[in-house]
């Protein structure tokens, strides 16, 4: 049958050439792009859907032990990337993690703040959905492909920033959020992928329609996510009005130590600290993280958790932190420097305190000449003694951290996971009656 010359869309296929065969894809009626339906092979957008799929069960596992804690009580954090692994109660990365103020936003608004896990999980499973969607859609191109793979640089750039954040900040990884980061990693470049090999959207500019409506839906993803966390989230917590009072609020000068104040300090804080205790350590680092840090002016009660000067405890859980409270008692005025070193040199004066006690001494005269001819000294250990004698009308729980606000003692709960809440509330909120 001959060809009809001069008929827009036709050409004799003399005239075309090979690399022109493989390019040219036949026009369709409905006028999308002009392209077939499967000219874009799917299979690897259904490779990027998997791995999408994979980061939604991560950032799910991470939101759901979140939610756990959300009444205050002590649970187990699952921290494996083995689906159906125990959870791990205690110390843990995930556990340093979801307790560092990187785990959530808005954290003066809401108790806990709004976990980066949900906003991971509304993004993950957008692009979940629009991955299929392209795989399943007629005439899909490089076009919309592109948006997709443009949309993968949010997981995987916030991924990055993440890592860095864990293992400059927080020294710890988690496993599950290992798992987050490998999923996004695998997202982009399956997306990548999937891109180059689709065909070419053809002539005409981009269809910014498309990518304003696909933006607006992935919003939309990410908001009704954090809509229903918010809706469901507790708002009234008893632990608002403490847990305890001070029954004295004065000491004998000396017993305890005032820590320099910012020119905003304008409220009374007692904190009971053990320089050698972890979880003292990383309290001290959310009150500064918090930003509230500076309105308190806070006196330290150090009460280690150590054996031989402290007869409230059976055994050392912090061998060294009496020889340390010691010398921070010997120079009051190097307060701040000697508990931040103590802090900072942590697990080092712990090991000394394990293998040596003079060795440990020595090693703080060393650093703090100020310190020599005190520590050690009769004078210094009755210091220490009246101290731990101070915290007994007051019934202190033998623990470390404590906080106290104007004498109202904050729950356990309220030290971790809702410090900035509670801070929050207890500085700038109104004043509520202490529960007994």
């Amino acid at each position: 049958m001959p060809v009809p010359e001069n008929e827009p869309g036709f050409r004799d296929l003399d005239d075309v050439g090979p690399s022109e065969l493989t390019e040219t894809v036949v026009r369709r009626d409905d006028g999308d792009d002009g392209l077939l339906a499967r000219k874009t092979p799917p299979g690897w957008l259904w490779l990027t859907a998997i791995a999408a799929a994979v980061g939604v069960y991560f950032a799910a596992v991470s939101a759901h032990d979140f939610i756990l804690h959300l009444d205050g009580q002590v649970h187990a954090i699952t921290c494996s990337v083995a689906p159906g692994s125990d959870p791990v109660l205690g110390a843990s990365g995930c556990k340093a993690a979801m307790l560092s103020p990187y785990s959530s936003f808005f954290r003066q608004s809401y108790w806990g703040g709004i976990p980066v896990a949900v906003l991971a999980l509304g993004v993950f499973a957008f692009l979940t959905a629009f991955a299929a969607y392209l795989a399943l859609r007629r005439g899909t191109s490089r076009k919309d492909t592109g948006f997709l793979w443009l949309a993968t640089l949010l997981p995987v750039g916030t991924s990055a920033v993440y890592y860095y954040l864990a293992t400059s900040e927080v020294g710890a990884i988690c496993q599950v959020c290992a798992g987050i980061y490998v999923a996004s990693a695998l997202t982009f470049v399956l997306a990548g992928v999937a891109h180059w090999r689709a065909v070419s959207g053809g002539p005409g500019g981009l269809p910014w329609g498309r990518y304003a409506l696909w933006f607006a839906e992935g919003v939309a993803f990410v908001g009704l996510m954090v809509l229903v966390y918010v809706s469901a989230a507790p708002t009234e917590r008893h632990t608002l009005s403490g847990c305890g009072r001070l029954v004295e609020t004065k000491a004998e000068p000396g017993l305890l130590i005032s820590l320099p104040r910012a020119p905003e300090a304008d409220t009374p804080a007692l904190a009971v600290l053990d320089p050698l205790c972890p979880a003292c350590k990383a309290f001290d680092q959310r009150v500064a993280q918090s930003g509230l840090g500076g309105r308190l002016a806070t006196d330290v009660l150090l009460f280690p958790l150590d054996k031989p000067c402290n007869w409230m405890v059976k055994e050392s859980l912090h061998p060294g932190a009496c020889a340390v409270t010691e010398a921070i008692h010997c120079a009051p005025e190097d307060a701040q420097a000697m508990l931040d070193y103590a802090f900072a040199h942590q697990e080092e004066l712990l090991a000394l305190g394990r293998e040596d006690d003079a060795k440990l001494r020595a090693e703080l005269e060393r650093v703090f000449p100020k310190v020599q001819g005190c520590l050690g000294s009769a004078r210094v250990k009755a210091i220490v003694n009246k101290s731990l004698r101070w915290a007994v009308p007051n019934a202190l729980n033998v623990q470390t951290p404590q906080l106290f606000i104007e004498g109202k003692r904050l729950c356990d709960e309220d030290t971790d996971l809702g410090l900035d809440y509670t801070l929050n509330r207890f500085l700038n909120g109104p004043k509520a009656e202490v529960t007994p």
